[in-house]
């Protein structure tokens, strides 16, 4: 399982991604994505200073991705926040898996975090931006939890 901090920093990117090469106020992300403001600017100082975006202070200032949204996978993001999810661990101790020490899980737990990291490889910030984009039309404040079109053919 992933962070918290690279699940925040995923959600942030995706709205980021979704306003489509507009700069995007720290607050503005945190209060769309329902993450605490302060948490989510210092995961933005980190994510810049790993080169995943581009921040502008001032008028006109905000967020914007240093690349394209399907240039930055969320292996990226991982690797720029440390995510423990990278750390290549034995499922059954805390002690690094190695085919030297094979564990009863071991081929197990082998090929899950292969599939996790195949996951996380092809997995960009434009899928997470279109995620978040479906969700948000679904539960838009004024529909109740209705879609659009769902309200519009019973108004």
């Amino acid at each position: 399982m992933i962070s918290q901090s690279s699940g925040y920093a995923m959600t942030a990117l995706g709205f980021v991604a979704a306003a489509g090469g507009r700069p995007v106020l720290v607050k503005e992300v945190a209060q769309a994505s329902g993450i605490p403001a302060a948490y989510l600017a210092k995961l933005v100082h980190i994510l810049a200073k790993r080169g995943l975006v581009v921040t502008q202070r001032g008028v006109g200032g905000g967020v914007t991705l240093a690349r394209q949204a399907t240039l930055i996978s969320l292996l990226d993001i991982c690797q720029a926040l440390a995510d423990p999810i990278l750390e290549t661990r034995c499922m059954l101790s805390n002690v690094p898996c190695s085919d030297v020490r094979a564990c009863p899980a071991h081929e197990f737990w082998t090929a899950q975090r292969e599939q996790v990291m195949a996951f996380l490889k092809r997995t960009t910030v434009a899928d997470i931006a279109a995620f978040e984009a479906r969700k948000r039309w679904k539960q838009e404040p004024e529909t109740g939890g209705v879609m659009p079109a769902i309200r519009s053919v019973h108004s």
